[in-house]
């Protein structure tokens, strides 16, 4: 009888890369806020000095904003057989750490993307990586300027592993 072949734990099952357009679309749009809001504040500054470093400091941050979304969405998003991780390494989360997961329509959650509840709040600590994913306690939010036809499979392969690790559904022949 040949032996089973164990399954390689890094073995990359799904990716989720950010669409370039939207990846684009969001930047611009981002950016452009900032540029108009500072634009303003030059060209035509308000009278009252409150109104102007309202201005000068929503531009500002607009337009930082705006480099974090063109970083942060450079990095693509993998899903392994133990986690899911960007591709230089930084986990989102362990699959053994996962409750559920949700993509319905009243989900609190990127668009086109997918949330992940996990059992414990997580030790790794708050991260925002915008317009790509978010984790604060117990939520991962994946999803922004990812396409859905890529979020859908990730969510469900999720879904799929954590039942077969909770021993909720049989393990598929290999």
């Amino acid at each position: 009888m040949p032996k089973r072949k164990t399954p390689d734990p890094n073995e990359v099952l799904a990716t989720i890369d950010p669409h370039p357009v939207r990846r684009v679309f969001t930047t611009g749009v981002v950016g452009m806020l900032g540029f108009m809001l500072v634009y303003i504040a030059a060209a035509t500054p308000p009278a009252d000095f409150g109104w102007l470093a309202f201005l000068v400091i929503l531009g500002l941050g607009s337009l930082y904003l705006s480099w974090r979304v063109w970083v942060a969405t450079a990095v693509a998003v993998e899903l392994t057989r133990t986690e899911l991780r960007e591709v230089g390494g930084r986990v989102l989360f362990a699959l053994d750490e996962v409750e559920s997961v949700d993509r319905s329509i009243f989900a609190f959650k990127p668009a086109g993307g997918f949330l992940v509840r996990l059992k414990a709040p997580t030790t790794r600590g708050r991260v925002y990586a915008p317009a790509l994913w978010w984790r604060a306690g117990r939520r991962v939010a994946v999803g922004g300027a990812t396409a859905p036809s890529q979020a859908k499979p990730v969510a469900d392969l999720i879904k799929i592993i954590v039942a077969e690790m909770n021993g909720e559904m049989p393990k598929r022949p290999s």
